[in-house]
């Protein structure tokens, strides 16, 4: 599959991955603790980091959780046209608006990876790395014992993470 993309978009694309922006969601600030005055400047700061990290040829894996644009389709089109990268979405509990996959796996340098938004939605069969979001800051990031990764921004310090990054920490000890 990366073979496939990496033809589709250029050698030069990279990717990554990350969930749970919750772009105008207000109370995800109280409810996670960010580290946001109001979500006018959450909002930006996401949107910000995101296009510092992403570059306009880049691959995003999105697990789920864009935004809290309940009664307003078209917000969710501004929001994801501006952030850099072809966004490949896994459907978050909150996406009413957002078209998207239940999960996906995306095989890259040898290994397979299970995304999804929810970690209790990963087959109990599966016995490669599972990649997810939904639990933002509750546990932690690198879950080596049961090979799960939660790349909620409030993980991945509010911006997306790189596959090679993750590559990276998951061969840490090898």
């Amino acid at each position: 599959m990366f073979n496939f993309l990496k033809r589709l978009f250029g050698t030069e694309s990279k990717i990554f991955l990350t969930s749970d922006l919750h772009l105008d969601h207000t109370n995800i600030i109280k409810y996670c603790n960010r580290p946001f005055k109001n979500v006018q400047t959450m909002n930006r700061v996401l949107i910000s980091n995101w296009n510092k990290t992403v570059g306009k040829n880049d691959i995003v894996y999105f697990l789920g959780d864009f935004c809290f644009c309940r009664k307003n389709r078209s917000r969710v089109g501004k929001l994801i046209n501006a952030l850099n990268g072809k966004k490949i979405f896994i459907k978050g509990n909150h996406d009413k608006y957002i078209k998207g996959r239940h999960h996906f796996i995306l095989k890259y340098k040898g290994e397979s990876f299970y995304l999804v938004h929810r970690p209790y939605e990963i087959p109990n069969d599966w016995k490669s790395w599972a990649i997810f979001g939904h639990t933002h800051n509750k546990g932690i990031f690198v879950d080596r014992e049961n090979k799960r990764i939660n790349v909620s921004t409030e993980q991945t310090r509010y911006k997306p993470i790189s596959i090679d990054k993750i590559m990276e920490i998951i061969h840490q000890y090898d």
